[in-house]
């Protein structure tokens, strides 16, 4: 077998590469997350009822290539033109949920004449955008969460079920913003031999939205990084996507350059910013594990300050107030229900014990199916770097 194909073999197996040194806390800023005004859902007809939105009327068949979807020559795109720059060090004080622009709207109404699914959102990026890290307990039932005081979120996880545990073939572990453009790692089983994860991926699911989680595998590749980001960012808005770019954790290129690189072209395209980084600024060690890689684990007990202490809940917390504020912008929806400029901290009162024991269990979604649910603890000893202690970005191969 020859080198590269061992390569080949090694990469597949990883599951993800994560944080190195970690970034120097920064004041918080007010007015950085949402927090409920009443736990009701509130429907359009205040009868108590959750109205089910509109089915969308998808094309029967959509022949895959390697560039994607081919839009009708009638329906025009929204014109891509990045605005003036960003300073360099503006990021860090960014909010953690954006306030949406019109633009979004335009490209979400450019993806329904192109028929995505407006129930539909896509996750890019590496192996902390798969089921098991990022969302996929929002799928399983409410037994796996407690939204506490954060009840408002109800019709946002009810709206885009079925995406929120769905392994998407854009996010596969070391992929860095390289690897979504490289059919070479394409599914073979659903994509066409030609065709670019990412490209695939939008084919297949037809997504309204994408959650856009890369950096920590593009440390080693700085000088790619920003015109393959842009690439995503422009196949997005052509194929009426709307990106929600992320910053990280962690600071593995030592200068926090990445974060800024995201927060700037979310600025230049106009596009939503989720600024994950700074939530994660006023945890124990910021949301990090010993091995500075992974995030801390905590069950999504949004009522539970001690769980709230853990990286993994406040990353998903804040996932879905980002989701549910550009989904609400794109379709014009408001939910008096909630305030946009309140306290910045996630702390409810009266915690409640984790209904789950975590002993035995194994995980049921994703690409992970057999490794022990994350709630227990010899999760652990399936990380990557309590394995091998390797840094690897698949794009080296």
């Amino acid at each position: 077998m020859s080198t590269s194909k061992k390569g080949l073999i090694l990469a597949t197996l990883i599951l993800c590469v994560a944080c190195g040194k970690r970034p120097s806390p920064q004041a918080m800023p007010p007015n950085l997350f949402l927090t409920p005004a009443s736990t009701e859902i509130a429907s359009p007809a205040n009868t108590g009822e959750t109205a089910s939105p509109p089915q969308p009327v998808l094309p029967s068949e959509i022949k895959p290539t390697a560039t994607g979807m081919i839009p009708d020559p009638a329906m025009v795109s929204p014109q891509i033109t990045p605005r003036p720059s960003l300073a360099p060090d503006a990021w860090t004080s960014l909010p953690i949920v954006p306030k949406v622009s019109p633009r979004v709207k335009e490209i979400y109404q450019h993806g329904l004449e192109l028929g995505n699914n407006p129930q539909a959102f896509s996750k890019v990026g590496d192996c902390g955008s798969t089921p098991a890290w990022f969302l996929g307990d929002f799928d399983r039932g409410p037994r796996y969460f407690n939204l506490g005081a954060y009840q408002y979120l109800g019709a946002v996880i009810q709206v885009f079920q079925g995406s929120f545990a769905r392994t998407s073939l854009a996010a596969k572990s070391g992929f860095n913003a390289s690897s979504v453009f490289a059919p070479l790692w394409s599914d073979r089983k659903q994509c066409a031999s030609d065709e670019t994860p990412l490209a695939c991926e939008y084919r297949l699911h037809r997504p309204a939205f994408a959650f856009i989680t890369l950096g920590t595998n593009d440390a080693w590749h700085l000088d790619t990084f920003e015109s393959q980001m842009r690439r995503i960012i422009e196949f997005s808005i052509q194929n009426g996507v709307v990106p929600i770019l992320s910053t990280k954790a962690d600071n593995e290129e030592g200068d926090g350059s990445i974060n800024a690189t995201i927060a700037r072209l979310a600025y230049e395209y106009d596009i939503p910013l989720w600024n994950y980084w700074l939530a994660m600024q006023p945890l124990p060690d910021y949301g990090l594990q010993e091995d500075a890689a992974h995030i801390t684990w905590g069950p999504n007990l949004f009522n539970d300050p001690k769980a709230m202490e853990k990286g993994w809940p406040v990353r998903n917390l804040t996932a879905l107030q980002v989701l549910d504020v550009v989904w609400r912008a794109a379709t014009n929806m408001s939910d008096p229900k909630f305030d946009l400029g309140v306290t910045p901290a996630i702390k409810t009162p009266t915690p409640n014990p984790s209904p789950l024991s975590g002993e035995g269990r194994t995980s049921e979604i994703g690409d992970l199916a057999g490794v022990p649910h994350p709630q227990d603890p010899q999760f652990r000893l399936f990380t990557p770097l309590s394995i091998l202690n390797i840094k690897f970005g698949m794009s080296q191969v």
